[in-house]
């Protein structure tokens, strides 16, 4: 294989994609790349300066300013500048990703961003558009699927949250997102 290794792993909101590509770059020794946090740190941005979700060229003002991080000697994980992970999976976030993320000139923005850190040094990527788009000529690429119970339990279990309240949000996403980017196996 030329260039450098990606592996892209694609799937819904919970699926278990994370956990999986965690662990599939700490064993072949490549750096990890979530590019959900990617958007998540786009909508963190936002609510921090009081930018509207659907303001589209301020939105994209900010991402022009956010610094994304991949450590690779040793392999990492995907890092935003000026934010922990914790802020990126607060409720008031995860409410405002998609929307935020539902704008063609952000994502194009986004998927180059993450061609150049997938490129940079090999990289095991998850998320939307990487097994399609972003690298869809990836020589490995994963599929996850799980059922929406499934999906809202190990959210819930992640966030410390009620399964409920979690399936009704995960509900909603999985609806924004397929109007955004259907998932496309």
């Amino acid at each position: 294989m030329s260039g450098p290794r990606v592996v892209a792993i694609d799937g819904a909101a919970g699926s278990g994609k994370s956990p999986l590509a965690r662990s599939l770059a700490r064993s072949l020794g490549l750096p990890y790349v979530n590019t959900g946090l990617m958007y998540r740190a786009l909508a963190a941005a936002a609510l921090r300066a009081g930018v509207a979700d659907d303001d589209e060229a301020r939105l994209l003002e900010l991402l022009r300013g956010l610094r994304f991080i991949v450590p690779v000697d040793p392999p990492g994980e995907l890092e935003v500048e000026g934010y922990d992970q914790g802020a990126l999976t607060d409720v008031e976030v995860e409410s405002t990703v998609s929307r935020v993320a539902s704008h063609s000139a952000v994502r194009a923005h986004m998927r180059q961003e993450q061609r150049e850190l997938g490129e940079a040094h090999g990289a095991v990527m998850e998320g939307r558009d990487i097994a399609t788009v972003v690298f869809a000529d990836a020589p490995v690429k994963l599929y996850l699927q799980a059922p929406a119970d499934v999906r809202a339990r190990r959210r819930a279990a992640e966030r410390s949250a009620t399964d409920i309240g979690v399936a009704e949000a995960l509900r909603r996403r999985d609806a924004r997102d397929a109007r955004t980017n259907p998932h496309r196996p």
